[in-house]
This record gives C-alpha cells, structure tokens and sequence, in this order.
C-alpha cells in the first residue's frame, strides 16, 4: 500500500479501500460472497474470477433515461462475488479524487453530472429535475443525480475534492462548475457573479451558487469546463476540406 492509499475499512457491510488518493484514485471493493456493488457503466479496471459483471437498467427506463440527461449513462454495472468472495477494482474515466460518503437512510445526497462512480447494494439512485432556471444556467442540466437509502456512495470529481462545512445560518458562494456533492435540502440558490449581467460574463464566472448552510459542500479543486477552454486554444484550427 502506498504513502496516498487509505487503510481498508468496512461500513455499512461494506468493505473498501481508495488507492492512489489526489489524481489518479483507484477504488478496491472487498466483497463477500454473493455481495454486490453498482457502478458507472465502464468503471471495472480488474476483478476476481469469482466476481460476474453485468448491465442492469435500475430504475426502469425512465431511470435509465434521467441518468442520460443528467450525463451518466443509460445502463449501471453490477459486479456480484457469485463464486466466492471476490476483491474488484473500479475508476473514473477522469483524472481526480474519489469521495466515500457514508449515507444513514436520513438524508441523501446531489451529485453532479458524471458525479457517481459507485454504490453499495442499499444507495438507490435516481435523477431530480431542477426548476428552469438552474436547469439553464447552473452548468448541471435539467436533471442531477440524487443518491438515497442506506450504505456506501462513492462520487469522483475532476482535481483533487475539498469539503466545507458551512455553519448554520453562515453562506459560501461557490463556482457551480467546482460541485461535486452536497447534502439533499440544503439551501442555495444561483445569483451572478457580479452586480451586473455585463460584469458577471466578463469576469468569467456568470453565475454563482450561494450556499447557506448547516451542511457540508463538496467542491473538486478543477473546473472540466475550463480546461475544456484552455485546451481548445491549444488546439490546431481544424480545415474544413
């Protein structure tokens, strides 16, 4: 095990590890035998011959619909020890950190889109549509993922993840496209970044969220949107033949 690897722990009937802690996190799930994990479609790096992976629509095909509008994908993975206790990898097709959170059955957790790596057998999750105005202008879509019930979540984010605790009745103003996960309920709304429309464009944040808490924010140290900016102008121009 590495200076940057957690050291192996069970919750909620779930045994686990992260490896490689800041850019690069692997997750390492100990499963017993006929014990399940759900996953992102792709997410297995290595399994146990005692582990089955299979595609499952949870949620139905409306289920299944949301995650796609919310930028997951339409099927999850199910990795099942069928043949004995088995040991399985998984990963995020981004470079980042990786966030356990531990959900009690009380309150649930948002993620945003391409948030959810993984999830324990009792974590449902589902996708919540926002009202118009998020939808347009939060960076996260109509639709973003709610995880709920009891047990293990994972979520990935871009960089490394920084948590926040915000005191009761204390507000933060957060970059929406530094959002990895917050508590369900938790009380923010979205307001320009500046006091004028011209001014919030041109500073180039537009719009912000202002949390207000009890409650604690996750936020990843990288904005995809703003590396997908910078990498475009190192781009060639592309010709049109």
């Amino acid at each position: 095990m590495t200076a940057t690897s957690s050291d192996l722990e069970t919750r909620e009937d779930l045994t686990y590890r992260v490896l490689y802690r800041g850019a690069f996190a692997l997750l390492e799930v100990h499963l017993r035998p006929q014990q399940s994990i759900k996953a992102q479609s792709d997410a297995m790096v290595a399994m146990d011959a005692t582990v089955d992976v299979e595609g499952r629509l949870e949620g139905g095909l409306l289920g299944g619909l949301g995650r796609l509008f919310s930028g997951e994908s339409f099927f999850f993975q199910t990795l099942r020890a069928t043949r004995g206790a088995g040991v399985t990898h998984l990963a995020p097709a981004q470079p980042g950190d990786l966030l356990p959170i531990h959900l009690d059955g009380s309150t649930g957790y948002i993620l945003q889109k391409d948030g959810f790596l993984a999830a324990s057998e009792g974590v449902e999750i589902s996708t919540t549509a926002q009202n118009l105005t998020k939808g347009l202008f939060s960076g996260e879509g109509f639709f973003v993922l709610k995880a709920h019930g009891r047990g293990m979540l994972f979520a990935e984010s871009y960089g490394a993840i920084h948590e926040i605790d915000l005191p009761a009745g204390e507000e933060m103003i957060i970059d929406n496209g530094h959002l990895v996960a917050w508590p369900e309920g938790m009380n923010y709304k979205l307001e320009k970044a500046s006091s004028g429309w011209i001014s919030s464009l041109t500073s180039g944040e537009g719009l912000i969220c202002r949390f207000r808490g009890p409650g604690k924010i996750y936020i990843q140290s990288r904005n995809p949107s703003a590396f997908a900016g910078w990498l475009r102008h190192l781009l060639p121009n592309q010709q049109r033949g």
